[in-house]
Parts: structure tokens; sequence; C-alpha cells
């Protein structure tokens, strides 16, 4: 098979397509025959050799993808060879062909296209995972989403609003706010001219954030803490701000709030698939009933990886970018 590789990390022409060895499924794997895969902030970190995959995972870039199963290991139940389905992984999306834990695949939503369906299980599941199972985002709380049009930011508005709360955003332009404010955000905030907390504490009475859930990291950590409200929580899920930053603790104590940190791709089989069944049982409904819906900026050959990773390190996209393998 063929897949996109790196030989030497580096920028976006370091990803090179090359054939590769076919895998082979193990003990409770699956064979997925890729048709679409979708770029993460975690592949450009990867490429750029900053974000190795864990231990046993595939070398090649790629935390998600959609597909037909082709091959069962041992000990699988429940699936079949030429099932549709999408799945979560800890690498090797970029290629024709990956193996995936049982556990960690769902089924392609009904009405969903295949390829599109490789843009919703990594944002799914950390979306789910942080605002809901971590930070028990309810209804009637307000959520702080920064950077809202991204492919998290667009999972993480439609999801908030589906449970009742209200949104908050970030984002750097106003065609990228608006988009936000057609997925149902109610506070936009341009974070290159306006200060996030001020603005939050105008729009909600002094109160500030139930829920913010934050991909910048250090440089946002102090104003998140103090744009929380009493009794809320940060979710820090991504460190495009850096990886140290000062926490005024008694700002927290204050406010009697928690602050969270976490990743989704080293964490254990079980930990990722019982995620991915929360996923399944909570998000899926929404998606097939037509409340929730992936946003796919554009598609992409899976040989022109590079001028997709350009892409998304410009900034320019909203949403997701796939990468389709035919």
């Amino acid at each position: 098979m063929h897949a996109i590789t790196i030989p030497e990390p580096g920028g976006p022409d370091a990803l090179v397509w090359a054939a590769v060895p076919d895998p082979v499924p193990g003990e409770g794997e699956v064979l997925v025959e890729v048709v679409a895969s979708a770029v993460n902030r975690a592949d450009l970190l990867q490429r750029q050799g900053f974000y190795d995959p864990p231990p046993g995972a595939s070398p090649y870039p790629g935390l998600e993808c959609s597909g037909r199963i082709s091959g069962l290991g041992p000990g699988v139940s429940g699936w079949a060879v030429g099932d549709e389905v999408c799945a979560l992984l800890s690498g090797g999306g970029y290629a024709e062909r990956v193996t995936v834990p049982a556990g960690q695949l769902l089924p392609v939503p009904k009405g969903l296209a295949l390829a599109d369906a490789a843009a919703l299980p990594e944002v799914t599941a950390t979306v789910w995972s942080n605002m809901f199972m971590i930070a028990h985002l309810r209804p009637g709380e307000t959520a702080l989403v920064h950077g809202g049009a991204s492919g998290i930011g667009t999972m993480a508005i439609q999801l908030a609003k589906a449970v009742g709360a209200r949104v908050a955003v970030t984002a750097g332009s106003p065609e990228k706010l608006a988009r936000c404010a057609e997925l149902g955000a109610d506070i936009l905030i341009d974070y290159r001219e306006q200060d996030f907390v001020e603005e939050l504490r105008k729009a909600t009475a002094g109160a500030g954030a139930d829920v913010i859930l934050d991909i910048i990291g250090a440089k946002y950590l102090d104003r998140n803490v103090r744009a929380l409200a009493v009794n809320g929580r940060l979710a820090v899920i991504g460190l495009q701000g850096g990886v140290k930053g000062e926490l005024n603790l008694s700002t927290l104590l204050g406010k009697r709030a928690a602050v969270t940190a976490t990743s989704l791709r080293g964490r254990p089989l079980g930990e990722k698939a019982s995620i991915v069944a929360a996923v399944r049982e909570h998000v899926w409904p929404l998606i097939e009933d037509g409340r929730v819906r992936p946003v796919v900026d554009r598609r992409m050959a899976l040989r022109d990886a590079a001028g997709a990773h350009r892409v998304v390190e410009s900034g320019a996209h909203i949403g997701k970018v796939l990468l389709l393998t035919d």
C-alpha cells in the first residue's frame, strides 16, 4: 500500500508519499480500507518532530479516518467485512489501509457521506470527553470556546448548544465569527481586537464562563482563570500558546474553580473505547437527526497532504480539512 511518511522532520514538504508494508490486524483489531482522513494540529506537530506516536502505534500521521472494513483480527465481534465506519486512531490515517482497535470504531452516521465521516472521530471524542465527561457542561451554563472556527471549535459550539448551554467563542476574523454565529454561538469575540475576559464579563453580567475549552495553553492560562465563573471548569486541550504559564491559585481558590488538562492520543485503549462508546450514545443521535454536523472546509487528495498542512498552518480554514485517498 501507500502512505504519507515522514523520513525526516520538517516543513510540509517533509511529507512523502511512499510504498510501505500492508498492516495486519492483530487481536481485537480490524483492517480498514481508508476513504478519507482529516488534518489535525497534532499531525503538524508530528511532522515537525515534536509529537511522536505512542509506542506500538503506526508511524504515519493521521488521528482519524473513514472507510470500509476489509479484514477482522482474532477476537473481533459485532463488525463485518464491508461495514462502513469511521475510527479514532493513534496514528496511520494518512494511508490507504490502517488497523484499528475495534473499540475505537464508529458506524458512519445515517445521512452522512462516508468521506465526511472522517471529520468526526477526533473532534467528537475530544469535545465530548472534555466538555461533558470531565467538565460536566449543563443546560443553562455558559461555555467559552477558544478557536471557535477550528474543527474542535465548530463541533464544540454545536454540542454545547444541543445540550442547552450559552456559547461564547473567540476567533480571529469577522468571517470566522460569522460562521460561528451560524453554528449557534451567542457571544462573538475577536481575539485580535478585543479582550475576551472583559467581553465575557460584560456579556454575562460579571459572572464569567462555567466551562472554558482551551486550545491555547500557557498564553491564556491567567486570563482563562480570571474569565471563569464561581465553580467554573477550565479544560486545556492544546498548547498552541506555549507550555509554561503562571497560575494564580488565590483566584482559583476564590472561585472554587478547577483546571484540567488532557490529551487523547496516548490514553489507554480502555479509556478510548469508553469515550468512543459515549460519543456513539450521546453524539451520534444528534448527528443523525441533523442538529450537529461536521464542518468541512475543503477536501484534498491524500497525496497532497503537504498542501493540506499549509492550509491548516495558515489558519485560513474553517472547520476540518479532509484528505481523500481517491
